[in-house]
């Protein structure tokens, strides 16, 4: 939530926000204060932002390094709800060994395959049907240090052994997926906040419900998943952000202006 108030307000604002005012929004969005302080601390461990005292208040800016994470993950999120083009038949395949000096990344590896769409049909075995994608998965096989235990292939499946359908059918568990997409549209549908806080806060909620789905839903394409419910979803969800935005971005400079010190 933290990283949707900031990539949702903070930065299309000037980069900058006193804790008071993250607070503010934090708290009415259900956070205890405390929990909200913790997580303001962790997202300046973590190198999102850094701060700047005056006085008994802190003044929060985000870092480059934020700035990229935040743009990287909207880049991957809004494109859900792109229209997709054919599929050519190909998957970006991984075999990837982790090696047992390296165990501890074994889940951070795995969720950040993930985020880029990857499924894993049988152990060690990684594969996605966007090849376009190669570039970012070959940072996230250079970050984790996993070059040398890394096969990357480009290719069709053939008649030997599994059917394509059945890959998809073990790579990803859609059912739980679809029942996540569910909830979402019954949850957002037809909302109407009021002005002000509201609106604020049912906007916030929205991204942020919506910024989860890149780690379960891979877009696969009509050829493989046709009448996906997430195609359904992610149209839903970017006419109810475009709707709520300019008055979301209101609200909350003039919540920077009540909260601020002074």
């Amino acid at each position: 939530m933290l990283l949707t108030v900031l990539g949702e307000l903070v930065m299309p604002n000037g980069d900058s926000v006193w804790t008071s005012s993250l607070l503010y929004v934090l708290t009415r969005l259900g956070i205890e204060e405390q929990t909200a302080r913790q997580a303001i601390a962790r997202g300046a461990s973590a190198g999102w932002i850094t701060g700047h005292r005056s006085g008994r208040e802190v003044q929060w800016k985000l870092t480059e390094a934020g700035r990229h994470l935040i743009e990287a993950g909207a880049k991957r999120v809004y494109s859900m709800s792109e229209p997709a083009g054919r599929w050519d038949g190909n998957w970006l395949i991984l075999l990837v060994t982790i090696p047992q000096s390296q165990r501890s990344v074994r889940k951070k590896l795995y969720g950040a395959l993930s985020w880029e769409g990857f499924g894993n049909p049988t152990p060690g075995v990684w594969l996605s049907p966007h090849p376009d994608r190669r570039e970012s998965v070959q940072q996230v096989i250079d970050d984790f240090g996993l070059r040398e235990s890394t096969l990357a292939f480009v290719g069709s499946s053939l008649s030997i052994g599994l059917t394509e359908d059945e890959i998809v059918q073990k790579a990803w568990d859609f059912d739980e997926v679809t029942a996540k997409y569910e909830q979402l549209l019954i949850r957002f549908s037809g909302l109407q906040p009021e002005p002000g806080d509201p609106l604020l806060l049912s906007h916030l909620q929205l991204v942020s419900e919506w910024q989860r789905f890149p780690f379960m839903d891979p877009q696969l394409p009509e050829e493989l998943l046709p009448n996906w419910i997430g195609r359904r979803a992610a149209v839903v969800c970017t006419q109810l952000r475009n709707r709520w935005y300019d008055d979301a971005q209101r609200r909350w400079r003039e919540v920077v202006k009540e909260t601020s010190p002074g």
